[in-house]
């Protein structure tokens, strides 16, 4: 008798966007709610990343976020994964520590789901370890933010791990303090 394997939502491919239009996902997104990552500090807030076309064809990737009324951040580059292909698999390379750019980190930046109007989006990766829930504002509606997390927990997602990121009613200037010392990403992953 064979025997059948059952394969689970985590074993299965995730769905992505296809046909993504990239000119319309450039701009600001604000970090709604996400997994923690160790490449961010514990308590960080006001996160964002702003995404800008580079001449090459690639994404320059700005990643923020406050931590103690200090801005944090990292720069990266984004490219898609087949450029032949129409779906939203992009890889994402960042240089760690981000003072002394020796080591490249580079992941998955899969875009699970974004609205017709470009205005809310899910990101995730295949491990489904790392998701993102974006939005253009700061702040979304609780309705719209639970449809999101209905829609990660249909790809698998084990949404129980979702940490919701304080955002601020107005926006830190990005001229205040930065974390030049480069510490804070040694610190967030000590913190774990």
């Amino acid at each position: 008798m064979k025997s059948v394997k059952t394969i689970t939502m985590a074993e299965k491919e995730l769905k992505v966007v296809k046909g993504i239009d990239l000119k319309r996902y450039m701009g600001r997104w604000y970090e709604i709610a996400s997994f923690q990552s160790r490449f961010q500090p514990k308590d960080g807030k006001d996160t964002r990343a702003t995404y800008t076309p580079n001449d090459d064809g690639t994404v320059h990737v700005l990643n923020e976020t406050w931590n103690g009324g200090k801005r944090s951040y990292i720069e990266g580059s984004a490219y898609k994964v087949d450029p032949n292909n129409d779906e939203a698999k992009l890889k994402v390379k960042f240089y760690v520590p981000p003072l002394v750019p020796i080591i490249p980190v580079v992941g998955d930046y899969w875009v699970m789901y974004v609205d017709h109007d470009y205005q809310h989006a899910i990101v995730g990766q295949p491990s489904r370890t790392s998701l993102w829930i974006l939005s253009r504002k700061s702040h979304l509606d609780e309705e719209i933010y639970n449809g999101l997390v209905e829609k990660a927990k249909e790809q698998g997602y084990d949404v129980s791990k979702l940490h919701k990121t304080p955002q601020s009613d107005i926006e830190p200037e990005e001229e205040g303090p930065v974390d030049t010392k480069g510490v804070w990403w040694f610190k967030s992953l000590l913190e774990r």
